[in-house]
């Protein structure tokens, strides 16, 4: 691994920084979805962390070791949804700004958290380019700190904190599968989860429609996402360098699912489970439907990222 990658010590140092601050979710299973299936299954529910999204844990480890002086100055990041609101209200219970860019594409109700955490929003087109020139000006103007919602060092190790939790309440899982969007996620899921057990088979789970981590995966080289089209409207982002370079050496795959499936999968836990997923959280149950021969009789467990749906824009 690379110098610049985390080390499992570093996930575990950032558990007990944040442990007292986040949720710890439930892991849930349900006995008419492994019938189904013929695979038992288990799922990390971080619907039910705070801002209804794993993403909070990486924010709030980043800002608990900002410096004295960046604390004062506040942080600031570009993003569509879950990113967002988690910063916003990390920034918020230390008492520091929070100064968001967003596309003016964003969903209403990712909006509408962020304001409600109290950080500034800036809006943006909804384009790659339009969100960093944005951001380098707001940076410019307030001084503060940029939290990125992947590629960050800190951010990792949050995030990897939803495995460590995840394989002390559940040891034995033959597999893990976490979606797959910008990475941070993902290679924070790899490498805790093999780091407790090296036998553990890793996979990442992602959209037909919206490839790139695959295709990469696959090549060797990054590739970046071209102009994905998916329900899943948290997993759009590329990957980074340093996430890339993370799940080439710690994934065992990537695998893909098509959108009807995504829509199949994220009733069926709505229906079955009875508890809220958006569709970014139900592409690792996809995955398993689409490739459930590469699963059966398997323990697998299933990260379910978050619960941040459009209740006006069902996809059924």
């Amino acid at each position: 691994m690379s110098p610049l990658a985390p080390q499992f010590s570093d996930i575990q140092e950032a558990h007990k920084r944040i442990k007292s601050l986040i949720h710890k979710t439930p892991v849930l299973s349900s006995k008419s979805i492994n019938e189904i299936l013929s695979i038992e299954l288990f799922f990390k529910s971080e619907n039910f962390q705070k801002v209804g999204a794993f993403k909070f844990r990486g924010a709030t480890n980043a800002v608990r070791l900002l410096s004295k002086e960046e604390a004062e100055k506040g942080v600031t990041t570009h993003s569509s949804g879950n990113h967002a609101a988690a910063l916003s209200l990390a920034a918020k219970q230390l008492g520091i700004p929070a100064f968001i860019v967003m596309p003016e594409n964003a969903p209403e109700i990712k909006k509408k958290a962020v304001e409600g955490y109290g950080a500034k929003i800036t809006f943006c087109e909804s384009t790659l380019q339009a969100r960093e020139e944005t951001l380098s000006k707001v940076q410019k103007e307030t001084g503060a700190t940029f939290i990125h919602p992947y590629n960050n060092f800190n951010v990792i190790c949050g995030q990897g904190t939803v495995a460590l939790e995840f394989l002390e309440d559940v040891r034995d899982l033959d597999v893990i599968i976490a979606p797959i969007g910008g990475g941070g996620l993902m290679s924070g899921t790899a490498i805790a989860s093999k780091a407790i057990n090296p036998e553990i088979k890793v996979y990442g789970a992602e959209p037909l429609n919206a490839d790139d981590a695959f295709r990469s995966f696959k090549k060797g080289v990054l590739i970046p996402s071209g102009r994905p089209n998916t329900i899943a409207d948290g997993l759009l982002t590329s990957l980074s360098p340093l996430t890339f370079q993370i799940i080439r050496e710690k994934v065992d795959g990537i695998l893909t699912a098509k959108e009807e499936t995504i829509v199949s999968a994220m009733r069926m836990i709505w229906e079955r489970m009875k508890i809220v997923v958006e569709p970014s959280a139900a592409v690792p149950l996809a995955v398993v439907i689409e490739n459930r021969y590469l699963f059966k009789g398997k323990k697998v467990g299933i990260i379910v990222s978050g619960g941040n749906v459009d209740l006006d824009n069902l996809p059924f």
